[in-house]
């Protein structure tokens, strides 16, 4: 009787697809994304591709297309999905860091298709609305420009665990994979409307150092020898780094306080490459569950499917790991769309972001947006018809941060072969410049080499976001939160201090320290 109601139903979806193709204007296609986190997207397209077998991403990219430049709207967790779920940028809903980001009541797009008959569902790391993460990143993000360096996260370490047959490194992941590739099998197939699924990945995050306590944040490399086969270690670089006086002072701050300032011989920044991408290898494994979920129940055909993440990792690039950066193993992000009625096989050199990803998904489901959207449709670049117009769009990127690890406010505009970065108000802290058609690796700062390039970047920045006033109103949020946060502890704001990850460098003079903080909240009064 099972398997006279599955054949009946996959026949019935197949007679769906037909005539939907029939009459574009009526089929209404299946909606799947796969989020990770920290994925680095240049893995997914040559000569990044090479370093580690990710066969399901490549079965995306041939099937469909992959975007050659898609970035991250911040380059952090909550802030980057802020963006994805609302497809606004993050100053638009501040969106500041970790702990300050959407409201419960946002309105997602995944909102949207419920309201027009989308069957919905959202499995595994959400992670964009208020009040998450620990009382530590909230007072790293709040005193990022305290006069002095907080050591805030634990050296980078490799850890490896089980054997040659170790499949199931991340546990948890695993676990929300199968209950996603199970609800496919096992209602999916059966409902008489359109769905839209989300599954969100932990991987390929570094994991948390536990001998840093349970305030911690990740800074461990975990996998087994079965992933590690998969990575190709004759092809591992070792990233050139600029000396600690040709850095920037931003990318230096970022270096101290993810404790990578200290000495790392060539084997330990090789393992921690290698460890990172056989990571990646076991995402796009829970990535492949997920399609071939979809093809066991008939419904592969008539369902768009997405990849993305978070951001990426710099996984030792420039002295640091983990993300907080516009670098482009930081902020750059894989896309990879496919399914019905889309083109295949393209490489697409657009740039992208984040916040596209919302009106996309309801021009898929021929769903009208909402105004006062940023980012834009990208189903003219994507559809295999030839009437749809596309809408102009523009020639460039944008990226903000605010978060912990950085000691100021940061702005990123990629356009063409250059990406622009500048800082705070725009005077107070040199910008950067980077030709990545001849600098891939961003060691070259040339903006004072190219004036009239940053102020013609800065000019169109300008266009998308006031910088300053937005910088302002940061630094103005972070201090009146800490203020209000030290208030309410009271007797305990020792002792809460003491346990914060960067405790041995408050010790090292913490009645220096506190002078420091009480000049700094002085200027929020």
């Amino acid at each position: 009787m099972n398997v006279f109601c599955t054949a009946f139903f996959i026949i019935a979806k197949v007679f769906v697809l037909v005539v939907g193709f029939n009459s574009t204007h009526t089929f209404k296609p299946n909606i799947v994304m796969v989020m990770t986190d920290a994925f680095d997207g240049r893995l997914t397209f040559d000569p990044g591709s090479t370093l580690v077998q990710l066969p399901y991403t490549e079965y995306l990219r041939k099937q469909g297309a992959v975007f050659l430049n898609s970035y991250t709207n911040s380059p952090i967790c909550c802030p980057s999905r802020a963006a994805m779920w609302s497809g606004r940028f993050v100053h638009l809903t501040q969106s500041w860091n970790n702990y300050k980001c959407l409201e419960d009541n946002a309105t997602t797009w995944m909102d949207v298709l419920l309201k027009y008959g989308y069957h919905t569902r959202s499995l595994g790391k959400l992670d964009f609305t208020s009040g998450s993460h620990s009382v530590s990143n909230r007072v790293e993000a709040w005193t990022r420009d305290v006069p002095f360096l907080l050591r805030q996260e634990g050296r980078p370490v490799t850890d490896l665990t089980g054997n040659g047959s170790t499949v199931r490194v991340m546990t948890k992941d695993w676990k929300t994979t199968d209950s996603a590739t199970q609800w496919i099998r096992q209602s999916a197939a059966f409902l008489s409307q359109p769905f839209a699924l989300y599954l969100g990945l932990n991987l390929p995050h570094p994991y948390r150092t536990d001998s840093l306590g349970p305030t911690a944040g990740g800074s461990t490399f975990r996998t087994s020898p079965y992933w590690l086969k998969k990575v190709s270690q004759e092809l591992i670089s070792v990233p050139k780094w600029l000396s600690f006086s040709e850095m920037h002072p931003i990318d230096y701050y970022s270096t101290f306080t993810k404790n990578c300032s200290g000495n790392f011989t060539q084997k330990e920044v090789k393992d921690i490459r290698a460890f990172y991408y056989a990571m990646c290898a076991e995402a796009d494994a829970m990535l492949g569950e997920v399609v071939e979920a979809l093809r066991d129940a008939g419904l592969l055909s008539s369902t768009v499917l997405l990849f993305t993440s978070d951001h990426g990792d710099l996984a030792m690039e420039h002295r640091q790991f983990y993300k907080m950066s516009m670098f482009e193993g930081s902020s750059h992000v894989p896309l990879l769309v496919a399914g019905p009625g889309l083109k295949a096989g393209l490489l697409l050199p657009q740039p992208v972001s984040l916040v596209d990803i919302y009106p996309t998904v309801l021009d898929l489901a021929g769903v009208p947006a909402p105004g006062g959207l940023s980012g834009h449709t990208l189903l003219p670049l994507l559809s295999q018809s030839a009437t749809l117009l596309a809408e102009p769009r523009p020639d460039w990127v944008f990226s903000e941060y605010h978060g912990c690890n950085a000691n100021a406010s940061t702005y990123m505009l990629r356009k063409g072969n250059w990406k622009y970065i500048t800082y705070a108000d725009g005077l107070s802290v040199p910008p950067q410049l980077f030709d990545l058609s001849s600098d891939k690796d961003e060691l070259c700062n040339v903006a004072s080499q190219f004036p009239a390039v940053c102020h013609h970047l800065d000019h169109i920045l300008h266009t998308v976001v006031d910088y300053p006033t937005v910088s302002k109103e940061v630094q103005l949020y972070n201090r009146q939160q800490f203020s209000l946060w030290k208030q309410g502890l009271g007797d305990k704001y020792t002792s809460t201090i003491s346990n914060l990850r960067w405790y041995l460098d408050w010790q090292k003079d913490p009645e220096r320290n506190e002078r420091a903080i009480d000049e700094w909240l002085k200027v929020s009064t």
